[in-house]
């Protein structure tokens, strides 16, 4: 025989599980009206809400027609991904038209940079170039410079070796004196001779003048002093090889003028002058025939 007790006691464990599953149903369709009221959203606000969203040209979409949702409702706290695809594709939209604009943007400036560079650098070469060809205008000017600065000092050479062709200056003199009319050379006049010739041996730019004076009047003073003066030459030319045309002379008889006087001094004994003239541009080595001893006493400058 069974008890009731008997009975209870068998009857809970097979009883037990059911309520257990309809206490967890109850629970998980409980809990999201909870976390509603928790909230404090109703229902139709959150359908109003989501009918009143806007649209992606800014106008309102309260006129839409509601979308069709789970049977959660609305407001789905376990929004499935087609749910969430529908929110957020209009951002997608906006966002791809915003990095269009920013890569059209990124071309822009990078298109005006390189055409910015590339006129930079036409500007760099341009001025290189107008830069060397500056140099090469400076570097002829001042070619030009020195050529035109060599010719002019060269013109002024040229100047003053014609204006000084003909001009000579005195360095030496002698004075040859012979015994009467006759052209004999004593032993004095040849030795005041040879140290003239001497010093004149391999010498340029220079000449002799020579002026022979005798006592006679007339022409037969001319005719003897003539041959003075031809004496002389011709032991110069013979006898220490001066060239004839660096000798000079002329033959004045008793014509002789003193120097620093006005009157004539008259002539009492048969001579020869000398004089020794120097041309400073054809004598200006050091075998010029400066230095060389007077005979009748200090050098001439």
């Amino acid at each position: 025989m069974v008890t009731p007790n008997m009975e209870n006691r068998v009857s809970s464990p097979i009883l037990f599980p059911r309520q257990l599953a309809v206490l967890l149903l109850a629970s998980a369709i409980g809990v999201p009206a909870v976390a509603q009221r928790a909230s404090g959203i109703p229902q139709d606000a959150g359908s109003a809400a989501v009918q009143s969203h806007s649209t992606p040209d800014g106008v309102s979409g309260s006129s839409a027609a509601p979308s069709k949702e789970g049977f959660w409702g609305r407001v789905n706290p376990f929004a499935r991904k087609k749910w969430v695809n529908k929110r957020i594709d209009p951002l997608k939209d906006r966002i791809n038209e915003l990095d269009e604009v920013n890569a059209r943007n990124t071309r822009d400036i990078q298109d005006v940079d390189s055409r910015a560079q590339a006129g930079i650098r036409t500007a760099q070469s341009t001025a290189d170039g107008a830069n060397r060809t500056a140099t090469a205008a400076g570097s002829q000017a001042q070619r030009a410079s020195g050529l035109a600065l060599s010719a002019s000092t060269h013109v002024d050479q040229l100047n003053s070796t014609v204006s000084g062709l003909d001009q000579y200056k005195q360095i030496n003199e002698v004075e040859v004196v012979f015994h009467g009319s006759q052209p004999i050379l004593s032993a004095a006049a040849r030795k005041q001779l040879d140290e003239l010739a001497a010093n004149l041996t391999g010498h340029q730019g220079y000449i002799l003048e020579m002026e022979a004076n005798a006592p006679a009047a007339g022409s037969l003073g001319i005719q003897n002093s003539q041959r003075l003066a031809e004496a002389v030459k011709r032991y110069l030319v013979t006898q220490h090889e001066i060239p004839v045309y660096r000798l000079h002379s002329v033959a004045l008889g008793n014509a002789q003028a003193a120097a620093g006087q006005d009157s004539p001094r008259p002539v009492r004994a048969s001579s020869v002058h000398i004089r020794l003239m120097e041309n400073s541009l054809a004598a200006q080595d050091d075998a010029s025939p400066h230095g060389v001893a007077s005979s009748t006493g200090a050098e001439r400058p």
